[in-house]
């Protein structure tokens, strides 16, 4: 009876459930197309993402680091997270998809199951002229020492995330 017992709490331990934490291992976004809402304005704060399924990379943009450069010329730009600009991962209860973040009133569904702000790291932006319409501004957006920290203290640092998109812009009159 004692060795039953005994099989009946190491089975139980071994398969016991968890307190419900979810646990993100990793955050890949590589692959997935950078959306937004209304073309970026240089002068103006921008929301930037990507949607992986039911998951999405948010990137508010500060105002005024989509630099217009000078033909022929790179130039780089920093904004420093979180001070400057911010970067979030959500996780949803189901697929989301573009109108979550653009419609004047957000859907009521999917709902946001956690919600991580990543607490240190840089965005840097390099800006050229597009090489084939020289009216636009191409900004090659790039995440540099991301990292997020979860309610739980878990640090998630992930390098890489280095090609966040790619955003165009006019150049002004």
């Amino acid at each position: 009876m004692r060795k039953f017992i005994l099989l009946v709490l190491c089975l139980g331990i071994l398969f016991s459930c968890s307190d419900g934490d979810l646990e993100i291992e990793t955050i890949d976004f590589d692959s997935v197309t950078l959306q937004f809402c209304s073309s970026p304005n240089p002068t103006s704060t921008n929301l930037l993402f990507k949607i992986n399924d039911s998951e999405a990379l948010i990137l508010e943009l500060q105002s005024n680091v989509l630099n217009n450069g000078v033909a022929g010329e790179t130039i780089t730009t920093e904004s420093n997270v979180p001070s400057q600009s911010q970067v979030t991962y959500r996780i949803f209860s189901d697929t989301v998809d573009n109108g979550y973040f653009c419609d004047d009133i957000p859907p009521a569904e999917p709902i946001v199951i956690d919600e991580v702000e990543a607490e240190d790291g840089q965005i840097i932006i390099e800006t050229v002229v597009d090489p084939n319409d020289n009216t636009k501004f191409v900004h090659t957006i790039s995440l540099s020492g991301i990292s997020f920290v979860t309610k739980s203290g878990e640090r998630i640092t992930n390098l890489a995330i280095n090609e966040f998109g790619e955003v165009t812009t006019n150049v002004p009159n």
